[in-house]
């Protein structure tokens, strides 16, 4: 029987609910390095994961049951291997590949019963399995849902609610993504050196995007999404293991710990924004601020620079060490978007360089940069190229034209906490 095996490992004793909750730790955990392994045995992405989810159904059938082996990875590793070998003999493609995977598998469980689990390196099978989920033939919202599920191990329904998207619509996008990197024929290998830089970009793309809607939510109920956020660091973590000598994945990793730090404060008890002027800093998590300082230090000992993920990095810093936001260094600011605009030159960038500008030197200077963001029209529809002209009007003292572009604001803000917020400014109720 499929689930029969490790057997003779030690089992803890059944309990209502508690393998339920294993089995979803487990795979929240295992469920790359699963994947990651068992990909690189039958050569199919997409059947891997359908291996693994056929274990999973058998651990959720009997762990209820028989209690939940000592090494529960292992244990759906070795069934989702066996379901491999069976459905190659149900297919009458027993060849001398398959009966020597059959061997090594019952080689495995004779002489180490309650460690089993993959010999290889299981780390590359986790790296190739990211750059799987992030290869440039699928779509970035793709990438992010194939990322979340089968690299962070998250459901299509969890996936779903992190993005306000239908759960359907996730699994579409799943589907069709397994579809694609099968059509494209992609190995199962991490790429060309000559590649590496592009596929590495997008990977680091894919997981600042995840954190970004954390952050900031772009739509719904509420205005950050902390659990995807915590998805988002723990991938960082992953990545950073993988991939030591590369800066940006620290550079990275530190923003996302540094920016992080300050959720607790950026919300009330009512869960609205609470800007960062107003923010209580002893609310900042100091454990993230300590860990992010440290990542962005390993980033700049490898001595190759800070490329865009680093200075953005260095920016969380000055806000993270900052008695105040009188007390902080907002000319080191400006200087440091001066540098990622000029590396990584965006319409976005130059909006935050605005409004560091705006604290450094004063408002005056800051509107000039923002009206010739406006002129240009790259940020046409985007809610806070308003916000900010507004801000910057108010502290100019033209309160009739803040409350114009607050209005504005309010108009194109998709989150209804931060349409909320503007509205009231917008009617002069809100500072």
């Amino acid at each position: 029987m499929d689930g029969s095996a490790n057997d003779e490992a030690e089992r803890s004793a059944p309990d209502d609910g508690s393998a339920e909750r294993a089995v979803a730790a487990v795979w929240r955990i295992e469920s790359a390095r699963i994947v990651g392994a068992l990909t690189r045995m039958v050569g199919d992405f997409g059947l891997a994961e359908d291996l693994a989810q056929e274990a999973l159904v058998d651990a959720l059938r009997q762990w209820p049951v028989e209690g939940v082996p000592r090494n529960a990875g292992a244990w759906l590793t070795a069934v989702a291997k066996r379901k491999a070998i069976d459905g190659w003999r149900r297919a009458e493609r027993l060849d001398a590949r398959v009966a020597a995977l059959a061997r090594d598998l019952e080689r495995e469980q004779a002489e180490s019963p309650d460690v089993l689990w993959d010999p290889d390196a299981v780390d590359d099978d986790v790296l190739r399995l990211i750059f799987i989920a992030c290869h440039p033939v699928l779509s970035k919202e793709a990438q992010v849902a194939l990322t979340l599920r089968v690299v962070g191990g998250l459901s299509s329904e969890e996936i779903a609610r992190a993005f306000l998207v239908p759960t359907a619509t996730v699994q579409q996008r799943i589907v069709r993504a397994k579809k694609t990197l099968a059509a494209a024929n992609v190995p199962f290998e991490v790429p060309p050196r000559e590649e590496y830089a592009a596929r590495l970009s997008a990977i680091l793309g894919v997981l600042y995007l995840i954190f970004n809607e954390a952050h900031a939510a772009s739509s719904g109920p509420e205005w950050m999404r902390p659990e995807l956020s915590d998805e988002a660091i723990r991938l960082g973590r992953v990545l950073a293991a993988l991939m030591p000598r590369e800066p940006e994945v620290h550079g990275l990793l530190a923003l996302m710990e540094l920016t992080a730090a300050r959720f607790a404060a950026r919300v009330d008890g009512n869960g609205d924004p609470v800007l960062l002027a107003d923010q209580d800093r002893g609310r900042w998590d100091r454990g993230r601020i300590t860990r992010g300082r440290a990542a962005l230090a390993t980033a700049d000992a490898l001595g190759r620079g800070r490329g865009a993920y680093c200075l953005q990095a260095a920016i969380a810093e000055c806000h993270a060490v900052a008695a105040s936001v009188d007390d902080t260094d907002w000319d080191r600011i400006v200087l440091l978007y001066e540098a990622l605009g000029r590396i990584a030159p965006s319409p976005v960038v130059e909006l935050n360089r605005a409004a560091a500008v705006a604290m450094a030197t004063g408002p005056a200077s800051a509107l000039r940069i923002i009206d010739q963001l406006s002129s240009s029209g790259a940020l046409r529809g985007y809610h806070l190229l308003p916000a900010t002209r507004g801000e910057l009007l108010r502290r100019l003292g033209r309160e009739e034209e803040a409350r114009s572009e607050f209005a504005v604001a309010a108009g194109l803000a998709g989150n209804d906490r931060e349409r909320s917020l503007l509205e009231r400014k917008a009617a002069g109720a809100e500072k």
